[in-house]
């Protein structure tokens, strides 16, 4: 029995543990799960951090048109875009993401990559305590830090802007913002730096957007 307390304890403790660090996480620089593994088994991570304030603000507002149009308005999760994907995987289809982008925020900062139904449980929860506690500047600031942006260990907008365009974050205009926010669920296959077809065209689908939907309240 006293084994069972304990092991349980160590799972009520990991469960808790991400809430905890969350209102420490409204300032500094934290890393994702994602690079502290590839640190510990020795593979590259390129991460130069950069405030929101320093980053081109085209970026940002491109990021929310092709990844969470709701951002400004949703609490964390985007029940209509989760209700499409139930939807869709009633019918057998997968082709939808529908995790905000405070859900990805939360997977980066405490979770795991990969689809599972268990990832997905904690992640909900965790993601309304993140806009519960941190304002929507700073969930942005964190997504485009901690995010995948590069083949080879690129993290943050900072190191896949230098990697695809040779330019800071802070000189990206609508054309490099679309290329980087069309390659964001895949940027090991997807290339900003070498677009093929597809990702030229849903770039254009982001500059469109962004440009229609102007700036973003949320994030002034």
């Amino acid at each position: 029995m006293r084994v069972v307390r304990s092991l349980l304890l160590i799972v009520v403790i990991a469960l808790a543990l991400p809430y905890g660090l969350v209102p420490f996480y409204g300032s500094g620089h934290p890393v994702s799960t994602l690079m502290l593994w590839r640190k510990l088994v020795g593979a590259p991570v390129a991460r130069t951090w950069v405030d929101l304030a320093e980053v081109a603000p085209i970026l940002p507002r491109t990021v929310i048109a092709s990844e969470d149009a709701k951002f400004c308005s949703h609490h964390g999760i985007d029940w209509d875009a989760l209700q499409d994907v139930i939807d869709d995987a009633q019918e057998g289809e997968v082709s939808r993401g529908g995790s905000t982008i405070t859900q990805q925020v939360a997977k980066n900062l405490f979770l795991w990559p990969g689809r599972s139904i268990v990832r997905k449980g904690l992640e909900l929860p965790l993601a309304l305590w993140i806009d519960l506690v941190l304002p929507k500047r700073r969930v942005m600031e964190l997504y485009l830090n901690v995010a995948e942006w590069g083949p080879v260990g690129q993290f943050g907008a900072e190191a896949g802007a230098r990697y695809a365009f040779g330019r800071s974050a802070a000189d990206l205009g609508p054309r490099e913002a679309a290329l980087m926010a069309a390659i964001l669920p895949n940027p090991v296959t997807r290339s900003a730096r070498n677009p093929g077809a597809g990702v030229r065209r849903l770039a254009g689908k982001y500059a469109a957007r962004a440009q229609a939907e102007g700036s973003r309240s949320c994030l002034r």
